[in-house]
Parts: C-alpha cells; sequence; structure tokens
C-alpha cells in the first residue's frame, strides 16, 4: 500500500514551513496561487490525506494535550500529570501521556509523533539525555511550527516557551540553613541528578549557605553523579571516611539511600545525623522509620499551573502573548530525621 505523506515531510521535501503548506491546501490569500498549486500538485503525488483532527496549524481543535514525562515510577511526575488532567478535564481537553524513559530518541520521536495534528500543545519535563547533551533542536523546531510547549520541572533557557519551576535554589539555601540552625556543621551533599539543571540548581543553593554561615566547603563531603547505584557506594565512602552530621540529598531516592545507610554505619538519626531530602513521596513520609524531612514540591500544583498557561495560550487571541516562568514555592515538611529548633 502507497504510504500517505505528512504536512511535515511535504514542507520538507518543498523546503517550505509546515504552516505555508497548511495555508495552502487550505487554500489561504496569503499564499501565492503558484505555492497553492505546486504543493497541491505535490501532495497530490504523494497520497497526502488531510488530518481530520486538525488541518489548520493557526486554528487547532483537538482540544488535546500531550504530556510528556521522563519517569512513570517518580512520584513527583505522578502528581504533576494529576494535577494536568485535573485542569485540562475541567476545561474540555483530552490529555495523552507519554513517556521518554529519559532517552532523547524517544522524546524527540513522540514531539514528531504527536505535533502533526493529533494535539494542541505539549506540557513537559526534559529527559536526562537531552539534559546531559545539551540538545533542545527538537523542542525549538515544534515551537518554531506553531505548537506551543510548557516545560515544568526540568527545563532549558535556551529554548523560548512558558515554564513552571520550584525555586530550586532557594529551597536548597533554605534546607541547608536549617539545617545548620539545628547545630550541623560537617553537612554531606549526595545527588545522583548531577545531569539535570534542578540539580545544579540545588547544589548552588547548598554552596549559598555554607558560604552565607563561613563554612568551608569539603569536596570530600560532595557526591556528585548520575547513577543511583554509584551513589550508594559512594555514599558508603563518604560515612566510613569522614564525620559528618547532616545530608541534603537532592532527590528523594538519594536521600532514602543516605538514611539506609547512615543506620547501617550505627549512627542515631537525628540526635547524630539529620538528613533532609528533595521530594516528598510516600516512600519518605509513611514507609521509613525514622520518616524524612524533606522538602514538598507540590506536585498536583505544579501540574495545575501548568496546564492553565497552556490552555490560557491555546485560547488567547493575542498572537503576541508574552511567554512567562511561573515559580512555585517549596515547603519543609519537618519529620523525624531533623533535629527540632
Amino acid at each position: 500500500m502507497k504510504a500517505k505523506a505528512t504536512l511535515k515531510q511535504i514542507a520538507k521535501e518543498l523546503n517550505v514551513s509546515v504552516s505555508t503548506v497548511s495555508k495552502a491546501l487550505n487554500d489561504s490569500p496569503e499564499i501565492s496561487e503558484q505555492t497553492k498549486t505546486r504543493i497541491k500538485e505535490y501532495a497530490k503525488l504523494k497520497n497526502y490525506k488531510p488530518n481530520v483532527i486538525g488541518l489548520n496549524l493557526k486554528n487547532r481543535k483537538t482540544k488535546t494535550i500531550g504530556v510528556i514525562i521522563p519517569d512513570i515510577l517518580n512520584s513527583f511526575f505522578a502528581k504533576v500529570f494529576s494535577g494536568i488532567e485535573k485542569i485540562a478535564d475541567s476545561k474540555g481537553y483530552n490529555v495523552i501521556m507519554c513517556i521518554s524513559n529519559e532517552s532523547l530518541a524517544k522524546e524527540s520521536h513522540t514531539l514528531d509523533m504527536l505535533s502533526n495534528g493529533t494535539i494542541d500543545g505539549f506540557i513537559l519535563s526534559i529527559s536526562e539525555e537531552a539534559q546531559k547533551l545539551q540538545e533542545y533542536n527538537h523542542f525549538k523546531e515544534i515551537i518554531n511550527e506553531g505548537t506551543p510547549i510548557v516545560m515544568f520541572d526540568r527545563i532549558a533557557d535556551e529554548v523560548v516557551c512558558d515554564k513552571v519551576v520550584v525555586d530550586d535554589f532557594d529551597s536548597a539555601l533554605h534546607a541547608t540553613q536549617h539545617l545548620i540552625n539545628t547545630g550541623c556543621k560537617n553537612i554531606a551533599l549526595f545527588s545522583s541528578i548531577d545531569n539535570l539543571s534542578i540539580g545544579k540548581l540545588r547544589l548552588e543553593g547548598y554552596l549559598q549557605a555554607l558560604k552565607d554561615n563561613n563554612i568551608a566547603v569539603n569536596p570530600n563531603l560532595i557526591i556528585r553523579t548520575d547513577s543511583e547505584d554509584d551513589l550508594k557506594a559512594k555514599i558508603e565512602q563518604v560515612f566510613d571516611n569522614n564525620k559528618i552530621d547532616g545530608i541534603f540529598a537532592l532527590d528523594e531516592n538519594d536521600s532514602v539511600a543516605a538514611l539506609r545507610i547512615g543506620l547501617k554505619k550505627g549512627y542515631k538519626v537525628p540526635e547524630e545525623l539529620s538528613i533532609i531530602g528533595f521530594a516528598d513521596g510516600i516512600l519518605a513520609s509513611r514507609r521509613l522509620s525514622p520518616s524524612l524531612s524533606t522538602l514538598s514540591q507540590y506536585g498536583v500544583e505544579i501540574g495545575e499551573v501548568a496546564a492553565n498557561v497552556l490552555i490560557n495560550r491555546l485560547e488567547s487571541t493575542d498572537e503576541n502573548l508574552p511567554y512567562e516562568t511561573v515559580v512555585i514555592k517549596t515547603q519543609l515538611r519537618e519529620r523525624e530525621s531533623t533535629r527540632k529548633l
């Protein structure tokens, strides 16, 4: 059977934009008759059939949002998706969720597949591989073709679009300051998310807190990696070779590993060792003893805000609507792994 062409394929072959192809096939007066004829003849030759979901890129009415998350097993992303779905449903939009599994190729393929008339816009958090390689052209191409993107949590400053983030730097600064205020002087930092933008911001917040309190940075207490297994081995070494009384962990799994290893090494928590982790999942709050003090990221609220930002853009008549970055404040939830002030 002869394969059907897509708008993108036609645009690429004729060296024009997807928007030009769409307008030509819709007999838009913005396109010259010569260009219309060339595009229509080529579309017919390539067996192109219009997508009934939405041929006109300027006036999409699919009422569907594409959501791409890096990891379905991460409770934070599950909470964000819940918030997105809540707002989308209340405003008459459907949601298609896809998982990149931290893969640049899969992320790029999903964007390409869904942007051909299936959805109106994307809400996404960037894959680890894309951030590691600093490769963001696939986002820029989608935006240039007229499909809006709202990034959350993991973002790229190089991509001009709407963004919803937590105050990673300030949160890390305040968490570290809290440990200092409770008497901690030798505070370790454990991170298995060093490739991610959020990991770098949280590290900067930790370092700033030490500087503000005239505490010298001890590089032996800072473990930065992109592998949870590698992190666990290095945490063991930190406990074996250093005296520590506080830990700031940049991810929920990092904090859980730190707590378990600290207890195994004979530390009393929180009397001898205080721990604060980032992200407030069920594991940290309900399934560990002692329970972990954490920075709550308000995943549901992030999802709600991201959905509202995207839908407002989709339904706005202002073609020059400015992009916005919404910052969601975190909250330190004190539990059993930190001493009281």
